[in-house]
């Protein structure tokens, strides 16, 4: 039995992103983005229903500013306390894991896709995802990029504009581009 470009993707293999499916699950996430970043603010400063009925799941005394956009939204699961600022971009073709007490600065971008090398079958819409897991307590600087298959680890800081290409152990500090250890 052949199995979808939805499963294929879930199950971390090759898929081609041109899938209808695909295309209607990622029209719902701009239908609920499009809500969340036009909505006025809350002043209970709360998830926004949107995007909390969108997530895969979410803690309590979450909040994502606006502007934010995601490709899915079905494969982001935020811990407690997780703040995001302004700006900030999840392209969650693959899970995407947020510890509690994080926090992303503006503009923070993660992204789990990796296109394929061959231009062919780049051309063709060939993709894979790779997960993402930010333990609890990171703190990731504005502009910072987080590429597919990275983890940082619990306590961890990832300094403003880095781009993190490998783990990130806990309690670790980063920066540069590549991010590289921060010499104390």
């Amino acid at each position: 039995m052949s199995r979808t470009e939805r499963q294929k993707m879930q199950a971390g293999e090759w898929y081609c992103c041109l899938d209808s499916e695909l295309s209607v699950l990622r029209h719902q996430a701009r239908a609920a983005v499009h809500q969340h970043n036009t909505a006025p603010p809350d002043p209970a400063e709360n998830l926004s229903p949107p995007l909390a009925a969108l997530f895969a799941a979410h803690g309590e005394n979450c909040l994502i500013e606006a502007p934010f956009h995601c490709a899915y939204g079905i494969n982001i699961t935020l811990g407690n306390n997780v703040y995001m600022n302004a700006g900030c971009t999840i392209l969650d073709t693959a899970p995407v894991t947020i510890g509690d007490r994080t926090m992303l600065g503006p503009n923070v971008q993660i992204y789990c896709a990796q296109h394929h090398k061959d231009k062919d079958l780049r051309a063709k819409g060939l993709e894979i995802a790779y997960p993402v897991t930010l333990g609890s307590d990171v703190w990731i600087g504005g502009g910072a990029i987080i590429l597919p298959g990275v983890a940082i680890g619990d306590g961890a800081i990832v300094g403003a504009g880095a781009v993190v290409t490998k783990d990130v152990d806990a309690g670790q500090t980063v920066t540069g581009n590549p991010a590289r250890p921060r010499q104390m």
